[in-house]
């Protein structure tokens, strides 16, 4: 069976972005492949994390994973910390990759910006961590968004360079997914601006963890602009605040964007916003109540995440055990 390997930060709280974009994918990609969903704690050191915010972020997101739909029995769900084979993998891996692969990687730039001397290594090397995530596993497929596309790329590149360097075909050539009608939700306060855990202000997304009263406030609060909704889609494209929440509407709906521009052509902001917050609110009460239920347990969640931890394991260290012997590392 194709294999599955995808993660996502501990760092602050998972959003609706999150969820839509991949999360709520992960779901479905369980019934049809071998999963591994990991917490890619090693991946949130690139910036200062606190100790125990950390160590609560990372249940937080087990707990998204599960209160989502992911079965921990049936997929291995774990922290990447817990299988040292991850950095091992990563330091090896980097010794294939040129420094020019590095330097045109666009994510590395935007986040160091005009300090880009005073950014550290592993913001630097970040996408080489994230090829021996994958790799390490043999993964065939990983589910991405538009942002991560150019690291899975690289990982491609980096597996072909292995391979050819000792002609060998032992790492796959992993294949991205993107799916769904909401693969890149924007910010509720600039329709130009991806919806992220670091913006400022708490009204530019919808936290999973968020109650009813709260997901109301923020989609009332939600940008927009004076025109009523238009008729087509080409229409909607250029307003990039209504093109958003549309969006959102019919990825919680399960409609398609045209879908929901046919049936609201013509409303008010008001109106539509009423059935965009309904939709928001039953699509995610139910998530919010379990992830609150999780997190009253917490060594539920560490147990679980053992559990995925030690199944990983296996999968790593007999990978990793390979490599070793292809490249002529002494293993007494």
């Amino acid at each position: 069976m194709n294999r599955i390997f995808s993660g996502m930060q501990p760092t602050r709280q998972l959003h609706l972005g999150n969820y839509l974009g991949a999360l709520r994918n992960w779901v479905a990609l369980q019934n049809e492949y071998e999963c591994i969903f990991c917490v890619v704690d090693l991946h949130a050191l690139t910036i200062d994390q606190q100790p125990e915010v950390l160590r609560n972020n990372i249940r937080e997101v087990a707990a998204a994973y599960i209160a989502a739909g992911i079965d921990p029995d049936k997929n291995i769900l774990f922290n990447q910390s817990f299988v040292a084979g991850h950095s091992e993998l990563s330091w090896i891996l980097s010794c294939y990759t040129p420094l020019g692969w590095l330097n045109r990687m666009t994510q590395f730039k935007e986040k160091a910006g005009k300090h880009r001397e005073m950014a550290n290594l592993g913001l630097y090397s970040y996408p080489v961590l994230m090829a021996a995530d994958i790799l390490l596993y043999k993964a065939t497929h990983v589910p991405v968004g538009e942002d991560q596309k150019q690291h899975l790329e690289l990982a491609r590149d980096i597996a072909g360079a292995f391979n050819r360097h000792y002609d060998t075909e032992f790492f796959p050539l992993p294949e991205p997914q993107i799916l769904g009608e909401a693969t890149r939700v924007m910010s509720l306060r600039d329709g130009t601006k991806k919806m992220s855990k670091s913006d400022e202000s708490e009204y530019s997304r919808i936290n999973m963890t968020d109650d009813a009263d709260t997901i109301a406030q923020k989609i009332r609060k939600a940008k927009t602009d004076p025109e009523p909704l238009p008729d087509t889609l080409e229409d909607l494209e250029k307003r990039p605040e209504a093109d958003n929440l549309v969006t959102i509407y019919a990825a919680l709906s399960g409609e398609t964007r045209e879908q929901a521009i046919q049936r609201f052509a013509g409303a008010q902001f008001s109106q539509f916003k009423t059935a965009l917050l309904d939709a928001a609110v039953a699509h995610l009460a139910p998530i919010t109540q379990r992830m609150n239920e999780l997190l009253a347990d917490k060594a539920e969640i560490d147990r679980l995440l053992r559990k995925g931890g030690e199944r990983a394991e296996a999968i790593a260290s007999k990978h990793l055990a390979e490599v070793k012997d292809i490249i002529g590392l002494l293993r007494p």
